[in-house]
């Protein structure tokens, strides 16, 4: 039925007679001459319909946009001056000996060609919004960058293994979504979030070097870079140390960006986690923005200005100041617009003070707060920034973590915008990275116990194993974190290959042996039989493609993505089902809903 691609008709074929298949893109009447734009996946081919062939014209005058046809026809040149350097097909056009039409189509919803299709269009019409090339483009890099992992990996002895959809609840993590088991009244398997435990349960199996492109589920409060269902690339090895884990899993990521966009990623710089806290406020920060903050903590304790003041001399208390080279042309608008901003971070305000003559002090400084600060904060403040005359500085002072997080996020919102690209603060290049050194632990206050920076079975510093009860809070984990332009792309660990340093953790965690046999035992006891030391990670294939083909949003690289509330508007999912089938899985509905 078909020789070539539409999009991959070239000078090369000029002579030969072609058969085409697909989708009328364009119709276009030329004074008795009809060219036909046809679209595939591989791109476009400018059909010509003359009319000395009249079945052939009078099928051709009848082709509205999106139809399905079948062409037969002559590749020529296309006269001089009507190339298009766009297309691979630009230099040539088929001269249309016959035309079916496979399938008419009815008016589309839309233009395939507009660009300012709302969101909610486009995923209720999904079918059609996958047929521009956009998402084409999109859809066949995410094709690509699979294929270059799975040749990497296998050429480095690594196995796909298929583990279970349907498994055990683990509610330690994020939400579960729970499927209801038919055959065991009143008990539910749950989706997984990842397939942690079991690829453990690999390597203690012996298979020594695992893969798998999986789905995992977690119902939690969406985002944008956040899907209820999302794709990963989870890998686990045996007998390799944490550095040599970084290294495959570095060179993993540079093969894959030099294959599909022949772009060497180059040197991945380390980090550790408390000097991206300190430096950035993040665990993921954007190296592309030239901004850092400075740490005044100590020299705020004894000013009259309690905003710095209280959470200098408080526990957990953190201030810091964001200096931003020639920010003091800034109006007072935008200032207002960033005060605004930070509040979404739970920030109280946003202080600042404008620089217009540092050789004056506190007399060439403008902002209603210098009269609170005494000379010796000034002074510190100057020289830590390093301030110059027309530089803003903005001020986080609160608990560290609405410090880090509201800071941190002013950062990257300064450092984005037109300003900062303007003044030379954004650099515009592939910035990746890795953050190692974790914490184990951090304290949850409302609950007043300790939990898992990244789960539970992660291995701790060597010589750490005794703090994990005595001093959670020093304990530092075997934890590292690939970070691309400011986004988490892949995280993992080297895990606890031993039961007894297992054990420890679920005492810090305040896990009791019953409820840990419960929740964990089939890996507690998979340990006990010579458990090798093994480590990993989990990329996410959605950010990485993202990421490498600039859109907006993950939901622009899967298929057929929920919305942020969590639904499928193309197949109206989720959907009430009916009592029949609540009945064979043991369910009533709290709520029920009326009958329609």
């Amino acid at each position: 039925m078909r020789t070539h691609y539409c999009g991959l008709v070239t000078e090369a074929l000029m002579g030969q007679t072609v058969q085409l298949c697909g989708w009328v893109n364009r119709r276009r009447d030329h004074g008795g001459v009809i060219f036909v734009d046809l679209r595939d996946r591989e791109g476009y081919v400018q059909v010509v319909c003359d009319p000395d062939r009249p079945e052939m014209f009078k099928a051709a005058e009848g082709l509205r946009n999106e139809f399905c046809v079948h062409i037969k026809g002559l590749v020529r040149a296309r006269p001089e001056g009507t190339t298009n350097d766009q297309l691979k097909s630009g230099k040539i056009e088929v001269l249309c000996h016959e035309l079916t039409v496979l399938n008419p189509s009815v008016t589309p919803p839309f233009l395939l060609d507009d660009d300012n299709l709302s969101e909610t269009t486009r995923l209720t019409h999904r079918v059609l919004d996958l047929r521009r090339p956009y998402m084409q483009n999109n859809l066949m890099l995410r094709y690509k960058v699979a294929m270059e992992v799975r040749k990497y990996l296998d050429e480095h002895g690594f196995v796909d293994i298929e583990t279970p959809m349907l498994t055990k609840s683990t509610p330690e993590g994020a939400r579960d979504y729970l499927v209801p088991s038919r055959v065991h009244d009143g008990q539910f398997f749950a989706l997984p979030q990842s397939p942690q435990l079991f690829k453990q349960l690999l390597m203690v199996a012996g298979f020594d070097r695992y893969y798998q492109i999986t789905k995992c589920f977690r119902d939690e409060d969406l985002r944008a870079d956040r899907q209820p269902e999302f794709t990963q690339i989870d890998i686990e090895t045996s007998f390799l140390s944490e550095q040599e884990i970084r290294d495959m899993f570095q060179g993993m990521i540079k093969h894959v960006f030099l294959k599909v966009l022949q772009i060497d990623l180059g040197e991945f710089p380390v980090m550790p986690y408390a000097e991206a806290m300190r430096l950035y406020g993040s665990d993921k920060p954007d190296l592309r923005v030239k901004l850092e903050f400075t740490e005044l903590t100590d020299v705020m304790k004894d000013v009259d200005f309690k905003v710095f003041s209280a959470p200098a001399t408080s526990a957990g208390g953190r201030v810091v100041a964001l200096r931003v080279p020639g920010g003091g042309e800034m109006s007072r608008g935008e200032i207002d617009g960033y005060t605004d901003f930070v509040k979404i971070y739970g920030a109280k305000g946003l202080a600042w003070i404008k620089v217009n003559e540092v050789s004056k002090g506190r007399d060439g400084l403008q902002s209603p707060i210098v009269k609170n600060l005494h000379d010796a904060a000034i002074q510190a403040i100057l020289q830590r920034t390093g301030a110059a005359n027309g530089d803003i500085i903005f001020f986080g002072a609160d608990k560290a973590k609405v410090v880090n997080d509201a800071i941190g996020a002013l950062r990257v919102k300064i450092g984005h915008s037109e300003f900062a690209r303007k003044s030379g603060l954004f650099e515009n290049r592939w910035a990746p990275m890795w953050v190692v050194d974790f914490p184990m632990f951090e304290h949850d206050e409302e609950a007043d116990r300790w939990t898992a920076v990244h789960h539970p079975f992660t291995a701790p510093k060597d010589g750490h194993e005794d703090w994990m009860v005595s001093a959670p809070e020093k304990c530092i984990a075997k934890g590292y974190d690939m970070v691309l332009n400011g986004w988490e792309i892949g995280g993992g660990s080297v895990r606890i290959h031993r039961a007894d340093v297992q054990q420890k953790v679920f005492d810090a965690l305040k896990i009791t042996p019953e409820e840990a046999q419960v929740k964990f035992g089939f890996l507690l006891d998979a340990l006990q039989y010579g458990a090798p030391p093994h480590g990993g990670l989990a990329f996410g294939l959605d950010r990485i493609v993202t990421l490498m083909t600039g859109a907006d949003s993950i939901r622009d690289v899967i298929a057929f993505p929920k919305t942020q509330r969590a639904q499928c508007l193309l197949t109206q999912a989720p959907s009430l089902v009916d009592e029949k089938q609540l009945r064979e899985l043991h369910i009533r509905l709290r709520n029920p809903q009326p009958a329609a």
